[in-house]
């Protein structure tokens, strides 16, 4: 059975955390796919870009980072005091920023 995450993870140490993503089922991640000769190199930049806004808006610092073919690893650092710093309504602000509300729909 898996371990939560909050018993992995400690917010009172500000630790290093080395993180890895895989893409499943042989798909292509970057690069040139040998099979269908496509080339999704410009995925590359949509992942930095993206790393760059996530970073900006949470308490995390990108230390180190590769994209492979099809995975990539993250060296990161968690910084416990930057949050704490946070009060709700700044938390609030950030989580929008990355995920603004939807319009509520009547069915």
């Amino acid at each position: 059975m898996p371990t939560p995450r909050k018993e992995q993870v400690s917010k009172h140490i500000n630790g290093h955390y080395h993180c890895i993503s895989r893409a499943v089922r042989r798909a292509f991640l970057c690069g040139v796919d040998k099979q269908s000769g496509c080339n999704y190199e410009h995925r590359r930049q949509w992942i930095l870009d993206r790393l760059e806004v996530l970073a900006g808006q949470f308490a995390v610092e990108v230390c180190a980072y590769t994209i492979m073919s099809n995975h990539y690893h993250l060296v990161l650092h968690v910084d416990y005091e930057q949050s704490l710093t946070w009060d709700a309504e700044e938390v609030v602000k950030r989580w929008c920023t990355l995920f603004p509300p939807q319009a509520l729909k009547r069915f």
